[in-house]
This record gives C-alpha cells, structure tokens and sequence, in this order.
C-alpha cells in the first residue's frame, strides 16, 4: 500500500487554495489539515483549525505549505520547523535576508527541508531559456530588458487587507514579480544592482509603497540589463516579458507571463518544439502566474522519498529576497 505524504496548507486565499486542490489532486499526497485566521473559511471537509499550534499537533502532518501573507512567512516557517515539520514557502521566502538566515538555522537544528515555491522554474519558455544560456548558444550576453506590467487595482488593494502595507507586503516586487527576479537570478546566476527609481502613480490611498520602478544591473559576465515594472497598467495584466541581446543572437520569452517565446533568432539555430505553458492563475478580476504548482508538489514528494532534491534550494530563495532587498535599498 502507498505511504501517502501527510500535507497541510496555512492560509486559504486564492493562493493557498490552489495549493489545496493540487496537493488533494496527487495520487501520493494527504491533505490532512488546513488554518486560517478566517474561521469561515475552510478547504473542502478538511478540519480548519484558526490556531497554527492546534494544526502541528496533527501526527500525520509531514509537510506544512505556508500561505500567509508575506510578513508572516519568516515566523510561522520557523514555528513549523521546530514542530518537526518539513515546510513549503509561498513566494518571497520572506522581506528580509535576516528573516532568510534565521529560517535556514531552523531549518538545520530540526534537519528539516524548505522548499522555495519558484514554480515559474517548470515553464517550457524558462527551461528552454536556462539551457539556452547553459549551452553558451547566445555566445557573450550584451543586454537583458525584464518588463512586467500588470494591473493591480481597488479590486486587489481594499481597506484593512495586507495587501498595500510595507510590514505584510512588502512592495510589487516581493508580491507580484519576485518570480521573475528569480527567473533572473536562476539563468544569470548573481545581479549587481546599479541604480533604482520608484514612483507612486495610482495606489497612493490604497498602498504604503510605490507601484511602477526602473531598475538597472549588471552580470558578473559583463552584460547589463534593465527591470521596468508598474502595477499601474489599466483594467488587465499587460507583459511580463525579458528580451536578451548576445553576440550571437536575440531571444524574447513574453506573453502576459513570460510563457510563450516572441521572438528568436539565433545564427545557425533551429528552434526546437516546446511543450505548451501551462494557464495562468486565475484570481477573479485578475491572474497570475502560470499554475505549475503540481510539479512543486511533485518533487516535494520525490525528495522526501529519496527520488530527488529540491528544485529550489532555499539558499536560491535567499537569493531573489537579498536581490529585491538591494533594490529596495534606493527607497527614500
């Protein structure tokens, strides 16, 4: 008989539902419990239990996800650690690199793992691009251009939720774009950043921080790229593309979610078939971003049965949070 993986989710918003459905949906997973501060709010017939003590007394949890908004992910990963339970962290692993640190020694005092949702990693278009860079096909990279442009309105900021406050959410690139800066961070390897500017255009009663920057960088390989970002773009998500420029060709992942490839063109390469991307996330009056958590949970899996690693060490998760926290270093 299969030993099923005993899972629980904290935190039922849209996110943590989507983690619900795909944990409930694998044949070797066992949705045994969910939480949240919302005692109406419940998975299924699943037992919802608003205190997280209550939700680490269950024997059978071997796998807490963490779905909190963002300023609690730090603590509560912790608390689930020294419980003796391995933890799955929704994006940003958390808003500081000091906050980072202290879950990486919770996580070796308990010998526990940490698994880092960077699902963006499983995309045709990502994979496609990271062996791009691996095989050196581009030759030396001059220029990388990274715009994302969505919409982030009164239907997403209402009053006296964390979305908006500096403490739970942290800013656009902790929330919304933390998957692309990660995207950046996995091909390129470390970002030097160079300069930052902000702007509050359309959010300043709704948030505590800017919705649209320009960001420059540098790879340690030499070439030099930009980050354009807003959460100002009307009604819809717009893009959220990265274009590279390399001596021996050009490249454009885009679409809404850096999910289809616009354009390439290589000298003397022939573009193979991909695998098509999955749907984005579906929230109701806005999406995000591509819905390949089942492989997150998959490799969960795979790796506490002794069939592979994470996909996304935690110190890769430090990464993105230390690379957001140099950015945010230009704030005034």
């Amino acid at each position: 008989m299969l030993n099923k993986i005993g899972f629980a989710v904290l935190g039922l918003g849209h996110i943590g539902q989507k983690h619900c459905i795909h944990i409930s949906e694998n044949p070797e997973a066992a949705l045994i419990a969910t939480a949240d501060i919302n005692a109406n709010l419940i998975f299924g017939h699943y037992k919802n239990e608003i205190n997280i003590d209550n939700l680490l007394n269950y024997n059978q949890i071997d796998v807490v996800h963490i779905c909190t908004p963002n300023g609690l992910h730090a603590q509560q990963a912790i608390q689930c650690l020294n419980a003796q339970k391995h933890v799955v962290i929704e994006k940003p692993l958390a808003l500081s690199s000091k906050d980072c640190e202290a879950i990486q020694v919770a996580s070796d005092k308990n010998n526990k793992f940490v698994f880092c949702v960077m699902q963006n990693r499983f995309s045709p278009p990502s994979q496609w691009l990271k062996n791009l860079i691996l095989s050196k096909t581009l030759g030396n990279i001059f220029s990388i251009q990274i715009n994302c442009f969505w919409n982030r309105d009164d239907r997403y900021y209402t009053p006296n939720h964390w979305h908006g406050t500096m403490s739970l959410d942290g800013g656009p690139l902790f929330t919304q774009f933390s998957h692309f800066i990660d995207l950046l961070y996995w091909v390129f390897g470390e970002i030097n950043i160079n300069y930052a500017q902000f702007e509050n255009f359309n959010h300043k009663q709704s948030t505590q921080f800017e919705d649209s920057g320009i960001v420059t960088f540098s790879i340690n390989s030499g070439g030099v790229g930009s980050i354009n970002y807003s959460t100002s773009v009307f009604d819809k998500n717009f893009e959220s593309s990265i274009s590279i420029i390399g001596e021996n060709g050009t490249v454009k992942l885009g679409g809404q979610y850096m999910n289809e490839i616009s354009y390439c063109h290589i000298n003397n390469y022939e573009m193979p078939a991909l695998e098509k991307s999955n749907p984005p996330n579906n929230y109701g009056n806005y999406q995000g971003s591509a819905s390949n958590h089942p492989y997150v949970i998959q490799n969960i899996i795979e790796t506490l049965n002794n069939k592979s690693k994470p996909h996304t060490q935690l110190s890769e998760g430090m990464a993105v949070v230390k690379i957001i926290e140099e950015i945010y270093k230009f704030r005034k």
